[in-house]
């Protein structure tokens, strides 16, 4: 199996730019990659909806288990070219597990994602922030972790989120929330409005990579 890219908050942040044209003059422009972790929920289809008003793709890490009865929410994040990506089944820390039972965390909710979208995703947010290297996943994972905590799951309050990450943004970051809150969700398009006004790019985690 080949090596796995692993992104962490640790890794120094890699000054990213890309090319705006507007006529005949060019600009460059620092890059954020905004991340959404335990969905889908019921809150995910506002969201999205926020997101394409904008005009702005995100990375979701789905759990397995969230997945029933939300394939259309699914789909739209897939129509709308957000990169779809693997938070285990059951939000477990994979290194608490025996090598068979990480594997099914995995694989499972890799086989939901594969039913609804027809694409194995190769990119996994480990829970907790915590990889099980050495494993045969049948595809190679990359897994994915951050470089700024939003920690919108403890404040869930939607001013402190947004001054919190704010302060903290730079070129190259990849930014941590979650789309099963509605402050969340709130805080997450005050976000991209703010980043936006600032000059920055929101692309996926697979962009930033590939950069």
């Amino acid at each position: 199996m080949a090596a796995a890219f692993f992104i962490t908050a640790a890794a120094p942040a890699k000054e990213r730019c890309a090319r705006e044209t507007t006529g005949e003059t060019a600009r460059e422009s620092p890059r954020v990659a905004l991340t959404f972790d335990d969905g889908p929920s019921d809150y995910t289809i506002t969201l999205l909806d926020g997101l394409r008003a904008r005009g702005v793709k995100a990375s979701f890490f789905l759990q397995g288990q969230c997945i029933e009865g939300r394939e259309e929410t699914i789909r739209q994040m897939q129509e709308d070219g957000h990169l779809i990506g693997n938070h285990t089944f059951h939000h477990v820390q994979l290194t608490k597990l025996s090598d068979e039972q990480a594997k099914q965390e995995v694989v499972s909710t890799s086989n939901a994602i594969y039913k609804i979208t027809g694409i194995y995703t190769s990119y996994i947010r480990p829970p907790f922030g915590v990889w099980k290297r050495g494993l045969d996943y049948n595809v190679t994972m990359i897994p994915v972790l951050w470089t700024v905590d939003s920690r919108d799951w403890y404040t869930q309050n939607t001013p402190v989120i947004v001054n919190d990450v704010m302060k903290q943004v730079k070129d190259g970051d990849i930014i941590l929330m979650h789309d099963c809150f509605k402050t969340s969700v709130e805080s997450a398009l005050q976000i991209v409005d703010r980043l936006k006004q600032d000059g920055y790019e929101l692309v996926t985690v697979d962009e930033m990579i590939a950069d």
